[in-house]
């Protein structure tokens, strides 16, 4: 059962850092320049952990599998990214800002779960959009 709930503790506690730090971030510093230090850091993190979670792997064989989706995932969180922060230098504020772009990502994603990956949409998840989009409604007043 721990491990089915740790990724998510990692999720939740790594998004509460990287809210502040996309809030904080200095304005006068271009958040591209900003993100090019974070992947800097970002590499050498990752690089590590594979290194010490995988003594005797090869890091050589591991890249020569990586496929087209290594790329766009790239592209996605630069834009991820970049989108937070803009979206804090655009003025919205921490309590709100992910809590709305979350809200409309999960009806997108039911919509793409059921066109691309053949998930059922079924009343729980229609009526839980409906109450993203209240929720959305009522925050937003």
């Amino acid at each position: 059962m721990v491990s089915m709930y740790w990724p998510i503790a990692l999720i939740v506690l790594s998004n509460l850092f990287y809210n502040i730090c996309s809030k904080s971030t200095p304005a006068q510093l271009n958040p591209l320049a900003s993100l090019t230090v974070t992947y800097l850091v970002g590499a050498a993190v990752s690089a590590a952990a594979f290194f010490l979670l995988n003594p005797g792997a090869r890091l050589g064989e591991q890249l020569r599998q990586v496929n087209w989706t290594t790329f766009v995932l790239g592209i996605a969180i630069v834009g991820l990214e970049a989108g937070s922060i803009y979206m804090y230098k655009a003025g919205w504020p921490i309590s709100t800002g992910q809590l709305v772009h979350s809200s409309l990502l999960a009806i997108v994603l039911i919509a793409v779960g059921a066109a691309v990956y053949h998930e059922a949409i079924t009343v729980t998840k229609v009526v839980g959009a409906a109450v993203c989009l209240a929720g959305l409604y009522l925050m937003n007043r």
